[in-house]
């Protein structure tokens, strides 16, 4: 057994992890604040609520089928955010910063703007696995605090890095494909399982908009740049 080689490369990887985590910090705290913010503004009641509805809600069915992608959408935008970390930091940094934006400028609008919606169903009108995770959803999701969607604008976030990274295998066309189908069905989700409204959907495209050029055009991060390129780089690049 080759001892040496075999410390080299658990020193290796402990300096690749350890430099991940450095640049991993900023999202890291991030969403320990986030979370924690969170969940004292769902359980803060507040006096008055903006009901947000459209007309176009009520000719949206309500589909249980769309629990699926809806419960992807965690693994969807955990999954890549984890994966351009090692494999594209500048992707991630990048990603990472419209994340920030975009659920930052959330917990401001719940703040500032407490809202709600009357759009779910009293009863359901089936009972099979769809509707019974669809009940999970809501009884663990209050219908408050809704726009803009995060879903939506997290969802829109990783089509966006998708389609900016080099990396494999998201360079390949069946894969960005796939990447972008799964993303717009998460959309859709957010609507035909009435956890949304469609002003919450456009709401969060607006915001991404602004946040898309502030960080792709002009280069804004949250992320000081750092010219080392990633350790994994070259096993991605094609």
């Amino acid at each position: 057994m080759n001892l040496k080689g075999t410390f080299a490369s658990r020193d290796e990887l402990a300096l690749l992890l350890s430099s991940k985590l450095r640049t991993a910090l900023p999202m890291i705290f991030f969403m320990i604040g986030y979370c924690g913010i969170f969940v004292l503004v769902e359980k803060w009641n507040r006096l008055h609520y903006t009901v947000i509805h459209m007309a176009l809600d009520d000719a949206i069915p309500f589909c249980e089928v769309f629990i699926i992608p809806y419960m992807l959408w965690f693994l969807y935008v955990m999954a890549f955010t984890i994966f351009i970390l090692f494999a594209d930091e500048d992707g991630f940094r990048r990603v990472s910063t419209l994340l920030m934006l975009g659920m930052g400028l959330f917990l401001a609008v719940s703040i500032v703007f407490p809202n709600i919606h009357f759009l779910r169903p009293e009863v359901m009108p089936r009972d099979n696995v769809f509707t019974r995770l669809v009940q999970f959803i809501y009884s663990s999701d209050t219908p408050t605090n809704l726009t803009p969607s995060i879903h939506v604008y997290n969802s829109l976030a990783i089509m966006i890095g998708t389609a900016h990274t080099r990396i494999r295998p998201f360079d390949r066309k069946p894969v960005r494909i796939l990447m972008y189908g799964l993303g717009l069905s998460i959309i859709l989700s957010t609507m035909f399982i009435k956890q949304h409204s469609v002003s919450d959907v456009l709401v969060a495209f607006a915001l991404m908009a602004v946040a898309y050029v502030a960080v792709y055009r002009f280069n804004f991060t949250f992320y000081r740049r750092r010219s080392r390129k990633s350790a994994f780089r070259s096993v991605f690049n094609s």
